[in-house]
């Protein structure tokens, strides 16, 4: 016999339930009529879907407009803002019931992740993200997102009940505006189809960059752009199952889907795997049914973890890339050798239909999917593979790089702690690239792999990338010890962590009665900030050119001296130096007086004053736009220091006389550029730094250093009769003998050179161009690759023997200026965090 309170408690649960459906009714009553006033995009914009490019401000109106009229179903987030102010937004869909109850959902999905307390629940609904657009010239994705949103919420409201779609109809919208702008603007009273026609030619950067031209798609794991740190965050907000990422390929090129061709990485589980050729399958019967073309595990791979597929897959969704042939070429529409049309509208309906294809196959597995997903974050709190079970950051590293480190573990919501306690074990040691017996104390920064984000520290720390096939997309080692220059180890053991706190940073604080002058090491790139923001405010800075001892500290080579006898002009001379390193965060010492301890005296002539370098970047034709993107970027928000940025068509009409730094970014420069004129000026004290191909305009040509390196053989000895025995199907794996993919090598560096202050004997650079240059016969060969410098990554083999004993880092002196040679570029894609003080040091440096 039930009791009183029981038959109360029952009553009151039937009550709840009650409530919760009648709520639910309720909504989907309003959701019926709302629906009849949603307009399908045709309706909205005033023209059918494909007959022109829609600007992203309508796009935006468009997803407004759904939001207003299906409030029950969709919620509009802005969750960002891109470089030129335009709104990042994205659409979250699913049925009223869910979305009733959104931040339940939300909650629960990262509860079964394990980045929240408590347990997931896996009777929930699968959550499909979609992301549009992220190159902006190939902006079909932008159009067909529209379409999805229509008949998500019209015609497939039953698949609503299982799925939360996440729609984000445009990654890069600067990218997108500038092809779509550039596009009306060319286009006459119909489209031309004719390949030749200038609609099908964009104009240097192209619409494929963000506003400081990098490409997006780089970026997922690095996060050096603001759209991508905005977007990004918003994610991890949610830890969807599915990823889909729409892009454009090549006019000729049909329609590419999952699942992905080969390498994969190693960490790519077996579902994940499956779950590729389950989308493909099902996309490929929607295809085949309106006989449309397509090919599947080709050319795009899973291997290099900065892209929209790779890095959501190792986040613990199912990643995948879609690919549409026409991009920023086809236009409105595009004649092909077949001799048919390919339009707009035909590329629109293939993005649209796979995007469908992918929901519906999500809604078919759902509870697949959700299983299988929290299975992925057990394994990874509990039991994660691989051979390596933490890794550990010395203490001995700098601050700032340790805090540059934290930093970007947070953003990624990695976990990380304090050793806690001294022990010696057999660890890896990234910087010899060895086993050994290694010293481990209590404060070292400990990065385990039993956590929720197990892979992605893997795929990021692993010291060797595992490469099933040579033939892949993009680099092939990126290890972030390498990258930021850490001391670091990798255990086979779980190494036990205590809570970890980030020192607060100690202000300075102008010295009493005035210092005779305010000291800072050079050690990392926050000392070149420094530099920069004190050099904008009229301050003189003198750097060190030999080590010296005072007051009980050790100033090595580039340490900044900033004496108050060169800066009688300054009144307030100790609040302005110390207001500008307290904005930067770094800690500088005064002195009372300018004699050292030992070594070189604060009067010495081996301090050089630092005349204010006026700093021209060249942009626009022949020069590659994100090699050019990586340099402007640096300047405007790393360094914070002025540049010009000048087009390459007036290199030949500059007064350079106006500059003291010319930076020649990676690119081709042979019609641009008068080299006499540019050898003039640097004889007169003029500063030219040539990165990476952009050297080749000086290379093997009269009155300069560089040569090339050649093949060992002869060029007048035959080859042996087995080399010309080769198979054409192995013609694209052949050809990589002689290619570099993103590969790391360790160079040999000669810190007394003013371009490399702040470096011990060893850098760890990153090649990813295809050029070797002999050692230079005069210069000072400041970074040199010698005979076992390859550390992890691709090379071909005969790439590996060119690269025995080549430049890395070079300086040429030419009267009073200096050529500077960067063979590899020390800011590649932000990643490359190590080399944005040897930038500094070609900036500030060299030549002074």
């Amino acid at each position: 016999m039930k009791t009183p309170e029981k038959l109360v408690a029952l009553y009151q649960n039937h009550l709840n339930s009650m409530k919760q459906f009648f709520i639910t009714l309720l909504c989907v009553a309003v959701s019926f009529a709302a629906m009849a006033q949603l307009q399908s995009p045709d309706a909205f914009l005033g023209y059918r879907i494909g007959d022109k490019f829609t600007p992203h401000h309508r796009v935006v109106d468009y997803f407004r407009h759904a939001a207003a009229q299906a409030s029950g179903q969709i919620k509009l987030v802005e969750y960002g803002n891109s470089y030129e102010g335009r709104p990042l937004i994205a659409a979250i869909v699913s049925s009223a019931a869910n979305m009733s109850r959104l931040e339940d959902i939300r909650q629960n999905n990262l509860r079964l992740t394990g980045l929240l307390e408590g347990l997931g629940n896996i009777n929930t609904p699968t959550i499909v993200w979609m992301s549009y657009n992220v190159h902006g010239n190939e902006a079909v994705s932008t159009e067909a997102v529209m379409l999805t949103l229509y008949e998500l919420l019209t015609q497939r409201s039953t698949w609503l009940n299982d799925v939360v779609v996440i729609l984000d109809p445009c990654v890069n919208p600067d990218g997108h505006s500038r092809y779509v702008n550039w596009y009306v603007q060319m286009l006459g009273a119909r489209p031309d189809v004719h390949g030749d026609a200038r609609e099908h030619h964009e104009p240097w950067p192209g619409g494929r960059y963000n506003h400081y031209t990098f490409d997006l798609n780089r970026d997922w794991a690095w996060q050096s752009q603001q759209e991508t740190r905005q977007r990004l965050a918003f994610y991890q907000q949610w830890m969807p199952q599915i990823h889909g990422d729409f892009h454009e390929m090549g006019a000729e090129q049909p329609y590419y889907f999952a699942p992905a061709a080969e390498p994969y990485h190693k960490e790519i589980t077996n579902w994940q795997r499956e779950f590729q050729t389950i989308v493909g399958k099902n996309i490929a019967r929607y295809f085949d049914q309106n006989k449309w073309m397509y090919f599947t595990r080709e050319t795009f791979d899973l291997l290099y973890p900065s892209y929209g597929d790779t890095w959501p897959t190792y986040n613990g969704a199912i990643g995948m890339t879609y690919e549409q042939g026409g991009s920023g070429r086809a236009g409105l529409g595009i004649l092909l050798n077949n001799g048919d049309t390919l339009t707009l509208r035909k590329r629109i309906d293939h993005q649209h239909m796979a995007g469908i294809a992918t929901i519906e196959a999500a809604v078919q597995q759902k509870n697949r999917l959700i299983q299988e997903f929290k299975n992925y974050f057990e394994q990874a709190r509990t039991n994660p593979a691989g051979a390596y079970k933490s890794f550990i950051v010395s203490a001995n590293n700098d601050a700032y790089k340790l805090k540059m480190l934290t930093d970007y573990l947070d953003r990624n919501h990695i976990r990380y702690g304090l050793a806690g306690a001294t022990a010696s074990l057999k660890a890896f040691n990234f910087q010899t690239g060895r086993e050994e017996m290694v010293n481990i104390s209590r404060n070292d920064l400990v990065i385990s792999t039993f956590q929720p984000k197990s892979v992605l520290v893997k795929v990021l720390f692993n010291p060797r990338t595992v490469l099933v096939d040579s033939v892949t997309y993009d680099a092939t080692a990126w290890s972030l010890p390498y990258a930021m220059g850490l001391q670091a180890y990798a255990s086979t053991e779980r190494i036990a962590q205590n809570a970890y706190t980030a020192p607060a940073f100690t202000k300075n604080v102008p010295m009493q009665g005035g210092a005779y002058a305010y000291l800072s090491t050079w050690k990392n790139f926050g000392h070149a900030r420094l530099l920069a923001a004190l050099i904008k405010q009229g301050v003189n800075v003198r750097f060190a050119e030999q080590p010296f001892s005072i007051n009980g500290t050790v100033y090595e080579r580039g340490a900044l001296m900033i004496s108050r006898a060169d800066n009688m002009h300054i009144s307030n001379f100790d609040e302005v130096v110390t207001n500008a390193a307290n904005t930067v965060e770094v800690t500088i010492q005064g002195t009372s007086s300018g004699l050292a301890s030992k070594g070189i005296d604060l009067g010495s002539t081996n301090f050089q004053l630092i005349k204010a370098p006026r700093v021209a970047l060249v942009a626009g034709d022949g020069v590659y736009p994100t090699s050019f993107g990586e340099a402007w970027h640096y300047f405007d928000h790393l360094l914070d220091y002025p540049v010009t940025v000048i087009n390459s068509s007036m290199l030949n009409r500059i007064d350079w006389n106006k500059y003291d730094v010319v930076i020649l970014p990676a690119g081709n420069y042979n019609s641009n550029l008068d080299i006499s004129a540019a050898k003039a000026w640097m004889r007169n004290g003029g500063r030219l730094i040539a990165m990476e191909n952009a050297i080749n305009v000086f290379a093997d040509k009269e009155g300069f250093l560089l040569k090339t390196k050649q093949d060992d053989k002869g060029k007048d000895e035959k080859p042996k009769p087995e080399e010309l025995l080769k198979k054409y199907g192995d013609r694209e794996r052949s050809a990589l003998v002689n290619s570099v993919e993103g590969s790391i090598f360790l160079a040999t560096i000669d810190a007394t050179h003013p371009l490399a202050f702040g470096y011990q004997e060893t850098y760890h650079t990153l090649k990813h161009i295809n050029n070797f240059y002999e050692y230079l016969n005069g210069g000072w060969n400041v970074g040199v690759l010698k005979s076992d410098a390859y550390v992890d990554g691709f090379v071909g083999s005969k790439a590996k023997e060119k690269l025995k004993n080549s430049l890395v880092f070079g300086v040429e002196n030419i009267g009073r200026g200096a050529l500077i040679y960067l063979v590899d570029s020390p800011i590649y894609r932000h990643s490359w965090q190590n080399g944005h003080l040897l930038f500094s040091n070609a900036i500030f440096f060299v030549g002074q």
